[in-house]
C-alpha cells in the first residue's frame, strides 16, 4: 500500500544523508549517461516540491543513484534497501560463463539494442532447431544417409544467401 509519495522519500533521503537537490543531481549523472536518460536542476525541483513525479526511467535513475528501491522511492510501504537485480543473483547460479557474459553486456545496452539482441537470439535458436530437426531427418533408417550428404544440407542451412527473398 502506498504511504507517501516520492517527494516525501526524496526529502526523507536528503535528511538522513545531507543532501542538496544539486547533489541528487550529481548522483544521477553516471546513470544518466549510462542509460542516456537526460535529467535536470528542474526535474530534480518539481519531484522534491511534488508537483510532478518522476516517469519510469528518470524512477530507475534515481533508485540506482540514490541506492534506493524504487518502488520505496514511490511511496510504497517496503523497505528501502534495493532487491539485487535477477542479473547479479545469475552469477552464482549454474549458468555458463558465456551466458553470465552476455547478461553483463546486454545489461549495458539501450532498450532498444536489447530487443535487437532478444530478436536475433530467438532467430538463432530457430535455426539451432531446424538444424536439429534435418539432422534427426537424416537419423532414418529406410534412407542411406552420407557424410556428404549431411554436410551439403548443412551447408545449405547455414547459407545466409538461400534464404533471402
Amino acid at each position: 500500500m502506498k504511504k507517501e509519495n516520492t517527494a516525501i522519500r526524496l526529502k526523507t533521503i536528503m535528511n538522513m544523508r545531507g543532501l542538496r537537490q544539486v547533489d541528487i543531481l550529481n548522483l544521477t549523472v553516471p546513470y544518466c549517461q549510462k542509460y542516456n536518460v537526460k535529467m535536470n536542476k528542474s526535474d530534480i525541483s518539481q519531484y522534491c516540491s511534488g508537483k510532478t513525479e518522476p516517469n519510469q526511467e528518470k524512477l530507475f535513475i534515481l533508485g540506482n543513484a540514490l541506492n534506493v528501491s524504487e518502488a520505496w522511492l514511490m511511496g510504497f510501504d517496503v523497505p528501502m534497501e534495493r532487491t539485487p537485480y535477477k542479473a547479479e543473483s545469475v552469477q552464482n547460479s549454474s549458468v555458463s560463463a558465456q551466458c553470465k557474459e552476455i547478461i553483463e553486456i546486454c545489461n549495458q545496452l539501450s532498450p532498444h539494442n536489447q530487443r535487437k539482441v532478444l530478436a536475433y537470439s530467438k532467430n538463432l535458436l530457430s535455426a539451432q532447431q531446424m538444424e536439429k530437426d534435418l539432422l534427426a531427418a537424416h537419423a532414418r533408417t529406410d534412407v542411406e544417409q552420407t557424410p556428404e550428404g549431411v554436410q551439403h544440407d548443412l551447408d545449405i542451412m547455414n547459407d545466409d544467401s538461400k534464404w533471402e527473398e
